[in-house]
């Protein structure tokens, strides 16, 4: 295929959405031509900043091709990264159009909002000559593996929390228990079910004699220094409210238990898509693994080769992966061919009509359960919606790869359950063998030995006792 004067050829299309315009491919075809450096430079908090070396062409003919490719870049990264501060060192006309993008009123609008949530600051695009770009500064850290003690590990869902309690590396009580976080518009609901988890384990550990000495929690959303900056679950409580009780809700937590204790008890929160990849080094015994849960959206996670998180966002529902310009819109974002349509329940909703499946559940979750129970039963037409998924899957692992240094990726969630799992697995590996045939990995499903570690098993791990 040809898009913006750039040759792709692709030998694999999914059936069920023919324009789909790998952006990964697009990427590498578009950087055979191009000759002119460029650095897009992001900064986050504490000082760090990545740097991303590129080139692109810019001529008067390949304008519209490098606009394109500048923009999916820096959406990439920051979604990826997370920053509030973009440096595009080496071009003024495309900064300037960068910049544009990200204004009030420009077409990236609410990622310059949503970047200023979660720093607290103002987002900036700046101009620079290419030999005056930023330095990279990166701080990773440990994250969990530690077994020692009597810890409460805390999972926060958005249809179920669970909690585990741990003692000495061995999870003696969990529970799951359904509750209703996203469409709750009092944060007391949210700090009761909390405190319900947490002290159901803290009573389970003294039972045993043992003494609560950490709690971790694995969370949907942006956690800096252990303070919730965006999340869905809250999605209904208002702005002062979640200034005033949810940014610290889980140190408040921990502060109660502790209070009722009579003894501190430190807290460590990460993002869930993070501990699941977490869950899945603990249970490989290997490091450079992506988590990614396809559910109600696309959850993402890294553990980088070293065995440490990196502070990046890594929220690559809402990165793109789709180059056609008619792609599905994501109605939170307002972008259009993100990885949310893709690679989640929407994903099979958006296909399934395409193949004359009518759905008629009442929401997204029993939607998907119409096409799972006609996968169960061998249908042509939901096998299909699963082998489209399984080549956007395919192609856009072959992106992450350009992005992370990855050696296996576990793929999760209610999407991948039963036989459609197998299926997208299978068709993405196929893809990748010949499409991305220098791309090592292959997705895999978690083994037995991830499955007992569990996520809120993995959660209690992430304080280190000092």
């Amino acid at each position: 295929m040809n898009f913006l004067n750039v040759d792709i050829p692709v030998k694999n299309v999914p059936e069920l959405d023919k324009g789909f315009v790998p952006l990964g491919l697009f990427f590498k075809n578009y950087q055979k031509g191009a000759a002119k450096p460029l650095c897009i430079a992001v900064e986050r908090s504490g000082g760090q900043i990545g740097t991303y070396e590129t080139k692109i062409y810019g001529t008067p003919e390949m304008e519209q091709a490098d606009a394109y490719y500048v923009d999916r870049l820096v959406k990439f990264l920051l979604w990826s990264w997370g920053g509030f501060k973009v440096s595009i060192c080496g071009d003024d006309n495309v900064a300037a159009a960068i910049r544009a993008a990200y204004s009030e009123g420009g077409s990236r609008a609410f990622d310059k909002g949503f970047m200023e949530q979660v720093y607290e600051t103002e987002f900036i695009v700046e101009s620079l000559p290419y030999d005056k770009k930023p330095e990279a500064v990166q701080r990773a850290e440990s994250i969990g593996r530690h077994l020692d003690g009597g810890r409460i590990g805390f999972d926060a869902g958005g249809s179920d929390r669970k909690v585990s309690a741990v003692l000495d590396g061995e999870p003696i009580y969990s529970e799951e228990v359904v509750w209703f976080p996203k469409t709750i518009s009092n944060p007391d609901y949210h700090f009761e079910g909390i405190m319900a988890a947490l002290s159901t384990a803290a009573a389970k550990i003294l039972e045993k004699g043992g003494h609560v000495d950490a709690i971790g929690v694995s969370s949907a959303g942006v956690y800096i220094d252990n303070k919730c900056m965006v999340a869905s679950l809250f999605l209904k409580v208002g702005k002062d409210e979640f200034d005033k009780k949810v940014k610290n809700i889980y140190t408040r937590a921990a502060e109660q238990l502790s209070s009722q204790l009579g003894y501190h008890i430190p807290v460590v929160v990460a993002n869930d898509g993070d501990v699941s990849a977490l869950a899945g080094a603990m249970g490989l015994g290997e490091n450079g693994i992506m988590g990614i849960a396809m559910g109600t959206s696309e959850a993402v996670g890294y553990v980088d080769t070293e065995g440490n998180i990196c502070g990046w966002l890594n929220e690559l529902a809402f990165a793109p992966v789709d180059g056609q310009p008619d792609a599905m819109e994501d109605e939170w974002s307002g972008d259009i061919g993100c990885g949310v349509k893709y690679f989640s329940q929407d994903g099979v909703i958006k296909l399934a009509p395409r193949v004359g499946i009518e759905l008629t559940g009442a929401s997204p979750a029993e939607k998907l359960k119409e096409v799972q129970a006609l996968m169960a039963a061998d249908d042509a037409r939901a096998k299909a919606v699963y082998e489209s998924i399984g080549v956007y899957l395919g192609h856009t692992l072959g992106l992450y790869a350009m992005f992370y240094d990855i050696r296996h990726v576990q793929m999760m969630g209610r999407v991948m359950s039963g036989k459609g799992g197998d299926i997208i697995m299978e068709t993405a590996s196929r893809v990748m063998d010949e499409e991305y045939p220098d791309v090592a990995f292959r997705p895999e499903a978690p083994d037995e030995k991830t499955r007992r570690v569990g996520q809120s098993a993995a959660a209690a791990s992430l304080p280190e006792l000092k």
